[in-house]
């Protein structure tokens, strides 16, 4: 695959690349370039976590190696699973089993190895040392945290720490979600001052700054809400306020939710007749359905049309707004996809180690 081929793979999943010439130039130098991405422990695994798979899976496939990092002391200092680090590392451990049915290829990384290197905390000091206590605090929305005077002194110390992982990991490829893109952006900017990428012995990227692709976010079923302050960015902060919620049970899909579950919750969405704008069932049948399988297939009677497959998302929105695809068939047909990426999910989780992780993390009382 040639180096603009690569790049469109990227333009296709991601809803921000910072620079889009410098990752061409990234695959222009680089065979394998290093991506990563993470996540705090936290719960019950739901769509998301899910979604990020499926990317990385797209991204393997053009030769992008994958360091995802298991925020153990993160989710410590975020107070996830009530700040215990033992069930923490447990539901890390059973998040891991999530993707083993999927085809991806990563290299599981424990915060809590780097937390315990006196050399990564020289670079979180260095890195604290050159930006403002502001600006920690507007980036703690990294965290799903807003930046009040009310919060723990531990959380200002998130946005340097996570700033401090890209370098010490000589990642080439910050792939996060949107609501990261602060964290990411203070990175490259520290990437600037080539005294501290000399201390950091940091090499990746382009010009030792790391490329910025972000991935978009996963909406709730409920449709989208008014942005609640997580960035100056109008549309940027309706994206983070209206992404799914685990503390939303109803309007969020879970890896382990049943057909009947997933079609229930599916059917019940918001998805009004011919409204493309801040449509989660269109969003999901781009951004899944298509990403996963390049085609979709709405099975429906004669009366209404019979069976009609789409070859690209551009045809089926244009059907959909035009009013010749309706709401409640375009629903059946993104549950039953979802159904089939989730499948396998849940056989594995009906036996074996990755049962007895799921029954454990069940008991566990969630905490945000």
């Amino acid at each position: 695959m040639d180096v603009e081929a690569k790049v469109d793979v990227f333009k296709k999943i991601m809803a921000e690349i910072i620079t889009e010439d410098e990752l061409r130039t990234l695959f222009e130098t680089k065979e394998r370039p290093l991506a990563y991405d993470g996540f705090e422990p936290s719960g019950i695994a739901h769509l998301p976590l899910v979604y990020k798979g499926i990317i990385i899976e797209k991204l393997n496939e053009i030769g992008v190696e994958f360091n995802i990092l298991l925020a153990d002391s993160f989710a410590w200092i975020n107070n996830k699973m009530g700040g215990d680090l033992e069930k923490i590392r447990r539901v890390a451990e059973y998040f891991k089993e999530l993707w083993k049915p999927m085809d991806i290829k990563v290299n599981y990384i424990w915060h809590k190895e780097y937390f315990d290197n006196p050399e990564y905390w020289k670079k979180v000091i260095l890195i604290a040392k050159n930006h403002t206590i502001s600006r920690a605090k507007r980036a703690m929305t990294i965290a799903g945290r807003l930046g009040n005077d009310s919060n723990p002194m531990a959380f200002l110390f998130y946005p340097s720490m996570q700033c401090a992982d890209i370098f010490h990991m000589n990642v080439d490829i910050c792939q996060l979600g949107l609501d990261q893109r602060k964290v990411n952006m203070l990175a490259r900017e520290i990437a600037g001052k080539k005294d501290l990428v000399e201390i950091f012995g940091y090499t990746g990227g382009v010009n030792n700054k790391p490329v910025i692709a972000s991935h978009k976010l996963l909406p709730g079923l409920e449709g989208p809400k008014k942005g609640e302050g997580y960035d100056e960015n109008e549309a940027i902060d309706k994206m983070i306020s209206s992404k799914m919620s685990k503390s939303k049970p109803d309007t969020c899909i879970f890896a382990h939710d049943s057909r009947e579950e997933i079609f229930r919750k599916i059917r019940k969405a918001y998805c009004p007749e011919k409204v493309v704008e801040d449509n989660p069932i269109l969003f999901y049948a781009k951004e899944i359905v298509f990403l996963k399988f390049g085609s979709m297939k709405i099975e429906r009677e004669e009366k209404f049309g019979g069976d009609v497959e789409y070859e690209t998302y551009e045809e089926l929105e244009r059907d959909f707004r035009e009013g010749k695809l309706h709401p409640l068939d375009l629903k059946n047909a993104v549950a039953d996809y979802l159904d089939k990426i989730i499948a396998p999910i849940r056989e594995h989780f009906e036996k074996g180690k990755a049962k007895a992780l799921l029954e454990e993390i069940k008991t566990y009382e969630i905490t945000r």
